[in-house]
């Protein structure tokens, strides 16, 4: 059942992530979805480094740390994915 979860926030905070970067993400939504996993890792283990990932009831700073990392995480892969496939951020007239 972990992996179900992982998987759901990967793909809120992918979401989250590719709406808060300005401009058109170009890459798939797996990619965007394996993006917002491993920002959920990083994030979680920045919590756990600065102490905060053990609170009572919702811990919303180490949500702030998860989303952070996704949103950084997903704008380096767009970038990779971007030059890597070759298509371009603006349309051709």
């Amino acid at each position: 059942m972990g992996w179900v979860w992982a998987i759901i926030v990967g793909f809120v905070l992918g979401l989250i992530a590719k709406a808060v970067i300005p401009g058109k993400q170009h890459s798939p939504l797996w990619l965007t979805t394996i993006c917002g996993i491993l920002g959920a890792i990083v994030g979680n283990v920045v919590a756990r480094a600065l102490g905060v990932a053990a609170t009572r009831g919702i811990d919303w700073s180490r949500h702030a740390f998860q989303l952070v990392a996704a949103i950084i995480i997903v704008a380096a892969v767009d970038a990779l994915y971007t030059a890597t496939t070759g298509r371009r951020k603006y349309r051709r007239a």
